[in-house]
């Protein structure tokens, strides 16, 4: 079982990057998927959720309008699609995926991270 990500960089303010996280040894289909990101010296924080019914996608205020978590079935992968980065968007970006919990859980399997950083 093997979650591992793609993506980020650098990037100017008002940019886009896409995020992947792909899976093997599992289908990324029956689990929830979570997106996750951390600044130096700071707690982790969740920023989208992909459900495992419908495939839907919650996601914190500060990103909702700009990210876009989804999944893509035949590449057993999930993405999460940045419009519209803001410095404050800085971090490193993981994706953690579990059956219920959308990696919040101790059974959860998480990508390695990937650095995005926004500036001019």
């Amino acid at each position: 079982v093997r979650v591992a990500q793609t993506g980020g960089g650098l990037v100017q303010p008002g940019g886009s990057l896409t995020l992947s996280c792909a899976a093997s040894g599992f289908r990324l289909d029956a689990v929830t998927v979570g997106w996750f990101r951390q600044v130096p010296g700071k707690q982790r924080e969740g920023v989208s959720c992909i459900k495992t019914d419908d495939g839907s996608a919650t996601y914190i205020d500060s990103v909702k309008g700009r990210f876009t978590a989804s999944r893509d079935h035949a590449k057993n992968a999930a993405f999460l699609q940045m419009n519209n980065l803001k410095p404050e968007d800085t971090a490193v970006y993981y994706c953690a995926v579990d059956h219920t919990t959308c990696g919040m859980g101790p059974q959860a399997y998480w990508g390695q991270g990937t650095q995005v950083t926004v500036a001019s």
